[in-house]
């Protein structure tokens, strides 16, 4: 069974508490690279695949890595080009942890090229995260720290073929955790978000964030991965 509307929600998470929240790409576009605090960003590979129209086959069924992302900043050196060579010890890891479900498969460097000429080159502000191998390197480490995917199980949050029968079905697509420029788990309202903020839509070129938008209050369907319910 499946729901009755494919609109896809980013559904936020505030430390271990959930809440709702659109983290907006367009405010990259302005020219202050200043930021202040960083967006860790997981996403569901079943809903990307749902909304991506490209060979996307038996996406993994754990929440992957979709970028660590500076709040106010974006493309902050053009000419700081993507290198895989610079990640190289990293890339078992990034393949399982941070797989590329969007692009077609002679591309699956293409995400973190992206990832880094948009948001890692802006992160790397902190010498924490000053060249490419220490940005994937901390986000990985995050990602395992976090164990967002541990930390539902024990929940008991997890994906089902059920859903609420109402008009309009929210469908999880993404689960965001902050950090301050120390690298601290800190809570993502505080202080108070820009209404600009709040209201603004992702618009990530290569991602399929385009769908996503501020969660509602009301039930949210958590879809499984398809091979387990063809």
């Amino acid at each position: 069974m499946k729901p009755k509307t494919t609109s896809v929600f980013i559904l936020g998470f505030l430390c271990l508490v959930f809440y709702c929240f659109c983290a907006a790409d367009r405010f990259y576009k302005h020219g202050n690279h200043e930021w202040t605090k960083l967006f860790m960003v997981h996403h569901w590979p079943t809903t990307v695949c749902k909304e991506i129209e490209n060979d996307c086959r038996d996406p993994p069924d754990y929440w992957t890595i979709h970028g660590l992302w500076p709040d106010k900043a974006g493309e902050c050196n053009r000419s700081w080009h993507f290198n895989l060579d610079e990640i190289k010890d990293l890339l078992p890891d990034m393949k399982h942890f941070w797989p590329d479900v969007i692009h077609p498969s002679p591309n699956r460097s293409q995400f973190w090229k992206h990832e880094w000429e948009k948001h890692g080159t802006c992160a790397a502000q902190l010498d924490a995260l000053n060249s490419q191998k220490k940005y994937f390197g901390k986000c990985l480490e995050f990602y395992k720290a976090i164990d967002l995917n541990g930390v539902l199980q024990k929940l008991n949050i997890e994906p089902s073929v059920s859903y609420y029968q109402e008009e309009d079905i929210q469908t999880l697509g993404q689960i965001e955790f902050c950090f301050s420029k120390d690298l601290h788990l800190r809570n993502c309202t505080e202080p108070e978000v820009p209404p600009f903020l709040k209201d603004a839509l992702l618009a990530d070129e290569t991602s399929m964030s385009h769908g996503l938008s501020l969660c509602e209050d009301g039930p949210v369907f958590y879809p499984p991965p398809e091979k387990t319910y063809r």
